[in-house]
């Protein structure tokens, strides 16, 4: 029974953390992550470089490092990637997907897309070398363990050069990372993300871009981030979030080149954790190559 106590503490941030996995507030530029039906969305390969540093004072805090780019492929197909690697103290989880995409011209710049993704899930737990235990003779902390379990994913994205519409179900499949004694522990279970935004045009040189995501496990609560940015000049990229019971945030993004964005969020905790935590940070960078003779057809609204 010890033996359990600690593995469902040592699992339960792990647990809680994955059915809000993945959790960023600089959603709106890596949609192909949550959606694969984002995917070949720009006429351009469009890549990217994120990490999440989250509750920075807590040792062993979560950690999440992602790569993701997408690109269409032929008449109305998409292909993309997508790679997220995530470390909550002993526990690492590494997601790699395939994203499949088939857009349909509905006539002038409305588009409605289907998209699936298709990947694995790898688990590393660090029982021996990365956590202490009191009675070190219990031959299940031993070893370490790791585990291989494959996923599926599908969604829509209804989108124009102006707003989106975005709901997605990115692991449809039930998994088990950890089996004790009988004990079922670290399970994932299905969420849905639904997410929405609009760009309006303030003046030739400024756009106010709300957007909004809906997040939930089937059987958890559901949380909801409210994202306001304002761009000045098609370069310069300021906002605000604010994530229910959880956090306010600040963002800031900068073009230094046509092709190249670099952008940053802070997130100032509001729930409990706040006392030892108050704080977790957020770094991207977003590149575009655009195929010769060939532009975008939407700029990076979203």
């Amino acid at each position: 029974m010890k033996k359990l106590s600690i593995i469902a503490v040592l699992l339960l941030a792990f647990q809680m953390h994955g059915q809000q996995d993945p959790q960023y507030t600089q959603y709106m530029y890596n949609m192909n992550v949550i959606n694969p039906a984002y995917a070949g969305s720009k006429e351009n390969l469009s890549f990217g470089l994120l990490y999440r540093n989250q509750w920075t004072k807590i040792d062993g805090g979560p950690e999440t490092g992602t790569f993701f780019g997408h690109t269409p492929i032929g008449n109305n197909l998409g292909l993309g990637l997508s790679v997220i690697s995530d470390r909550i103290g002993p526990v690492k989880e590494t997601n790699a997907y395939v994203d499949v995409s088939y857009t349909l011209q509905l006539g002038g710049e409305h588009r409605l897309a289907f998209g699936v993704k298709a990947g694995a899930t790898f688990h590393d737990i660090g029982l021996n070398s990365d956590v202490s235990v009191v009675d070190n003779t219990d031959p299940f902390f031993a070893q370490d363990i790791s585990s291989t379990t494959p996923n599926i994913g599908a969604g829509f994205f209804y989108y124009t050069d102006k707003y989106y519409v975005s709901l997605s179900v990115p692991n449809l499949l039930s998994s088990v990372h950890l089996d004790a004694d009988g004990y079922k522990i670290g399970s994932e279970t299905q969420h849905y993300f639904l997410t929405g935004g609009y760009v309006f045009d303030l003046s030739p040189n400024t756009e106010l871009k709300p957007s909004v995501m809906v997040k939930s496990a089937f059987d958890a609560p559901t949380s909801f981030d409210v994202n306001v940015n304002a761009r000045f000049y098609k370069k310069f990229e300021i906002g605000a979030s604010y994530r229910l019971d959880d956090s306010f945030s600040g963002l800031v993004n900068f073009a230094l080149t046509p092709s190249l964005r670099i952008g940053y969020a802070y997130d100032a905790i509001s729930s409990d954790i706040k006392a030892y935590a108050p704080a977790s940070h957020e770094i991207m960078l977003l590149f575009d190559l655009n195929f010769s003779k060939r532009v975008s057809r939407s700029p990076r609204y979203f």
